[in-house]
């Protein structure tokens, strides 16, 4: 190994104990879908119910939660805030960075219908790297609780103000540092979590810093192991989801003087009826389809363009967190001729890109901009030269191209073997996503619409999808309700989203049992994460493991750093432990085997 690989093993292994997260719960293998994998190279259709049979410990969580009353008592504290003139905030990184911003949006896109900016404006986002990290995690601001800190102080919290900092395993470094911020500035601060107490509190100090001050109210939100193993983008955000929807549900309810009584009770047994409408052999069958459609696309080494406009928060969520967790290639900037060309991308109805992301985000973009002095002062000078070239990276023009206006379908034109979904509300029209179906279908390539709606519309689902020949059909009926933030129906395109882009990484091999072996160790909580499961699979002990790990790692980081398609550094480091292999060697045994 190169001194510069050691080295950077070193550093990681010195600090390592604050990130070694293998006895957290939510690191753990989940006994319903241990034998994934193997399920799913013959029956998609039972293997999707393994997925959703999981997602059970959410509808079980939730019950727990609505039955201890707490829903109404944060709504309540909310509620005063907001008529006090408080914000609300929601902070994360990776996962519940972006459910974070998809709560922002929800709130907004109810107060610009009521037109109501002055409510419209009380809620703010915030993802560790600005809304960049929609798209790509940020290098580095995970992994620092003064990043936290700062992006929440800008934003000017307050006393006034309530915090939900929403953290999926109850460790994350940058959340933290938004929760401290906030107490210190006197806000009330929510502390949403999924890990037991006692297991944080043994194992990771800056939790237990947290968990045993009184001045943060905890929220446990504890499911269980994840799906995929370590997987939070899963179960773990989806009943941080559930929620945070029906404590806001509460609270615009108030607010709009409608009655916020039983709402609680009344999104369980919604939310109970949705889910099993989801484990139905016909429904399954049918997502199952387009699993195998997608599957297909990915391995002939051709592309999948999703379209949508109600779900457009949603949709970017689950596409974008494919990257990291399958090592699949991130959206490509539309000029960026040396990325490889990204598996599947994202496009909204507005004609030009700048007003796409405000259909997303319901608000302007908010990217970073720190000069180098407040870089120095976070970063300090040994890190202040990578961090400012990071910034130069993530700022708003950078964002900008990233083409999900109908201005950027000419960057990705269709054609045989390529294929084309769309996600459809019953509540809009979907002119949009039908002509886009249409010309795809034109193009030859293969087409699928995913439809969520009351029983009573399955057959409008039905006729927009005879529109298009051979186009598949997926119908993910929805109990009738009338819930002004509409959070039963954003829990099942989430539930199905993750479904569906979980069971076709499975498909192609990037999944072994129920263990994510191509995961991409971005942060210090993935390299970790990489380092286990190196050790798992090849015997090697915890240091060994992490300097071969260091050692692939330098060899990909070229193609990493430039979005180029790159194998998978723990498949990479299993083959050469168990067979002495170079990385060269490894690299092309697992090209061949085509994983």
């Amino acid at each position: 190994m190169s001194e510069l690989s050691k080295e950077r093993s070193q550093e990681f292994l010195k600090i390592s104990s604050q990130f070694k997260l293998g006895a957290l719960t939510t690191e753990s293998s989940h006994s319903v879908t241990e034998n994934l994998s193997e399920v799913a190279k013959t029956d998609l259709a039972a293997a999707l119910k393994l997925l959703f049979q999981a997602d059970a410990d959410v509808v079980k969580t939730f019950r727990e939660f609505v039955q201890s009353g707490r829903a109404e008592t944060i709504a309540a504290t909310v509620l005063t805030a907001v008529k006090n003139g408080g914000k609300i905030f929601f902070t994360g990184c990776g996962s519940t960075g972006r459910l974070s911003i998809l709560l922002d949006s929800v709130w907004r896109d109810f107060w610009q219908q009521q037109k109501n900016p002055e409510l419209e404006n009380r809620a703010f986002s915030i993802m560790a790297g600005g809304d960049y990290a929609l798209i790509k995690s940020v290098e580095g601001f995970e992994d620092f609780t003064a990043f936290g800190k700062k992006q929440i102080a800008d934003l000017g919290v307050s006393a006034k103000d309530v915090v939900f900092a929403i953290t999926e395993g109850g460790e994350t470094s940058f959340v933290i540092g938004t929760a401290w911020q906030g107490v210190e500035a006197g806000a009330k601060v929510y502390f949403v979590y999924n890990n037991p107490d006692d297991v944080l509190c043994e194992h990771v100090e800056r939790s237990r810093e947290v968990i045993q001050d009184a001045r943060f109210e905890k929220v446990n939100l504890t499911t269980g192991p994840m799906a995929i193993t370590g997987s939070t983008r899963m179960q773990a955000t989806s009943i941080q989801l559930c929620v945070m929807l029906t404590v806001l549900e509460i609270v615009v309810a108030e607010l709009t003087g409608m009655d916020a009584k039983n709402i609680p009770a009344k999104f369980l047994a919604q939310l109970e009826t949705m889910y099993a409408g989801l484990l139905a052999p016909e429904f399954l069958a049918s997502l199952a389809k387009i699993v195998e459609m997608e599957a297909t696309i990915y391995r002939a080494g051709k592309h999948n363009n999703y379209f949508a406009n109600q779900f457009g928060i949603d949709v970017l969520t689950d596409t974008t967190e494919r990257s990291p967790t399958y090592c699949t290639p991130p959206f490509r900037k539309f000029d960026d001729a040396t990325a490889t060309e990204s598996w599947a991308f994202l496009f909204l109805p507005n004609d030009w890109t700048d007003n796409a992301w405000i259909n997303i985000l319901k608000r302007e973009p908010r990217c970073l901009a720190w000069n180098r002095q407040e870089i120095f002062a976070l970063a300090g000078p040994e890190k202040v030269e990578r961090t400012t070239e990071i910034m130069g990276k993530i700022k708003l023009s950078e964002l900008m191209r990233f083409k999900i206006g109908i201005n950027g379908l000419r960057y990705r034109p269709q054609s045989i073997g390529d294929g084309a979904v769309a996600v459809i509300s019953q509540k809009e029209n979907a002119d949009f996503h039908i002509l886009q179906l249409k010309q795809a279908n034109a193009a030859n390539a293969q087409t699928a619409q995913l439809y969520f709606g009351e029983p009573a519309s399955a057959t409008h689902a039905a006729t927009l999808a005879a529109e298009i020949p051979g186009c598949l059909s997926v119908f993910v009926p929805l109990p009738a309700g009338d819930f002004l933030l509409d959070g039963v129906t954003r829990t099942a395109v989430k539930l199905v989203m993750n479904a569906l882009s979980t069971c076709t990484m499975v498909k192609l091999g990037r999944v072994l049992g129920n263990y994510m072996i191509w995961v991409v160790p971005s942060n210090l909580k993935l390299i970790d994460r990489a380092t286990r499961y190196i050790t798992k699979l090849t015997g090697l002990n915890y240091e060994a493991a992490n300097e071969l790990l260091f050692e692939i790692v330098e060899y990909v980081e070229p193609r990493m750093k430039n979005d180029q398609a790159y194998p998978p550094v723990v498949g990479m480091a299993v083959l050469r432990a168990k067979e002495n292999l170079t990385n060269e060697e490894a690299e092309k045994r697992l090209m061949t085997a085509g994983a």
